[in-house]
């Protein structure tokens, strides 16, 4: 099944697809962690073969928390992607990263609860290291390709990620400010951290939409204001990946390739068989 996709984008609220791509195909997929969000669409952009997967599935009919994380980047390695960018809708926490904004971030604080964070279990125990959680290289290539459509882009930032879907209260928000976050989301993690478990290279695409609830003067954010800013953003999102797929070279040069490799803490004899089948794709060629 596998074939070189230089990029995978997880599109989020307002991008649910990708104009442009030739030879398409949609991959409707099983994985052992369940079905992902949507079927992936593989196609061809700038000479180059790209996957795109709707988060919130077609429609966009599921929540932050239903989203089935594992299935999503599982099955985006089993098509041979190795690079992932998110595309997040996010709240600002600070009165200079404006709504139209992009920001990348380079930090994420992860205050959702009740989601699997974990590809590891069934009796096979890994700790992977996550003190960066972003892909510096493909973050700062993706810096430069936002850059070229003319948005105004911030490189660098804390984004929080809380469990929604609803917006937080004041109080919240205000405390989130005084912590030194900088953005806020529903969906970052744990993409981010799962996409590390799966040694793929992964950043976020953060578009701020709103100045979340705390701005005294500025309206509260609604769903109305999060889909307009959104739907004025979506040609630079769409030319960035654009951008970035063009930029992008065929080799990894970043630690992401193997994170895994000082991760895995259980002995090969002891993982039990289904566990080990169920996680060939990761870490069959640590379990030699």
């Amino acid at each position: 099944m596998k074939e070189t996709i230089s990029l995978a984008i997880i599109g989020g609220s307002g991008l649910y697809n990708m104009p442009g791509l030739t030879d398409a195909e949609e991959h409707n997929i099983d994985t052992p962690f369940g079905k992902p969000s949507a079927p992936i669409v593989v196609g061809t952009l700038e000479g180059k073969r790209v996957a795109f997967l709707a988060r919130h599935g077609i429609g966009h009919h599921i929540l932050p928390g239903e989203v089935n994380y594992r299935a999503n980047l599982y099955a985006l390695k089993m098509l041979g992607a190795r690079r992932v960018v998110g595309v997040n809708a996010c709240g600002s926490l600070r009165e200079d990263f404006a709504p139209g904004h992009i920001v990348i971030p380079d930090q994420l604080f992860d205050n959702t609860r009740g989601r699997v964070r974990t590809f590891f279990g069934e009796g096979l125990a890994a700790h992977v290291g996550v003190a960066d959680p972003f892909c510096a290289d493909l973050s700062t290539a993706l810096e430069a390709a936002v850059r070229q459509t003319g948005a105004t882009v911030h490189h660098g930032g804390t984004f929080i990620v809380i469990e929604g879907p609803r917006f937080s209260t004041k109080a919240e928000s205000n405390t989130f400010r005084a912590w030194g976050m900088d953005i806020i989301g529903m969906t970052a993690a744990p993409e981010a951290f799962l996409a590390r478990e799966a040694e793929l290279c992964y950043t976020v695409m953060a578009h701020v939409t709103d100045y979340d609830v705390w701005h005294v003067s500025e309206a509260p954010v609604t769903v109305e204001m999060v889909i307009k800013i959104l739907n004025q953003n979506t040609a630079a999102a769409r030319q960035a990946v654009r951008n970035l797929v063009d930029a992008l070279l065929p080799t990894r040069t970043c630690g992401c390739g193997h994170a895994l490799a000082d991760a895995i803490i259980t002995h090969p004899a002891a993982v039990p068989p289904e566990t080990r089948k169920k996680m060939d794709l990761l870490v069959g060629k640590y379990l030699k």
